[in-house]
């Protein structure tokens, strides 16, 4: 007799995920004192993220994340100017208001999960497409060829 129940399945459209989880996990790794600081943190460096991925990678990244972080990451237009990821930083503590040393933790604590929903090999991709400093920006070692 098989059973009528069935795990769920994740679509293009749905993180396995889900907001609050992530806001949670950013909140713990981040030592947030509330959710509510964790979803600012959250919603500003998904939109300059937003700011700095295109194609396909992006379409992807978007349909990994939670229904909520994916419309906020997704708003954004991409800019066409190339930000290495210490202007990245740069730009995100000027927007935000909030000092290089902040912006560096809420970047890392972001981005760390990020990484986590996207995969090793959608966040290849994704570093492929970017300038240089990006990859600790998510938790990896930067990898470079000697000249």
């Amino acid at each position: 007799m098989q059973s009528s129940q069935t795990a769920p399945t994740t679509t293009a459209t749905e993180s396995a995920v889900s907001f609050v989880q992530m806001l949670e996990q950013v909140r713990y790794h981040g030592a947030y004192p509330t959710r509510e600081r964790a979803e600012e943190v959250v919603t500003a460096v998904l939109a300059a993220l937003g700011r700095r991925i295109t194609g396909e990678e992006r379409v992807e990244l978007a349909a990994r994340l939670p229904r909520e972080a994916a419309r906020i990451f997704a708003a954004q237009i991409p800019a066409t100017d190339s930000m290495t990821g210490w202007a990245f930083v740069r730009d995100l503590a000027t927007r935000t208001g909030g000092t290089l040393a902040t912006a560096r933790w809420d970047v890392g604590s972001v981005l760390g999960v990020v990484a986590r929903l996207a995969g090793p090999a959608l966040l290849d991709r994704v570093l492929a497409q970017l300038p240089s400093g990006y990859a600790i920006l998510f938790g990896r070692a930067e990898l470079t060829q000697a000249a």
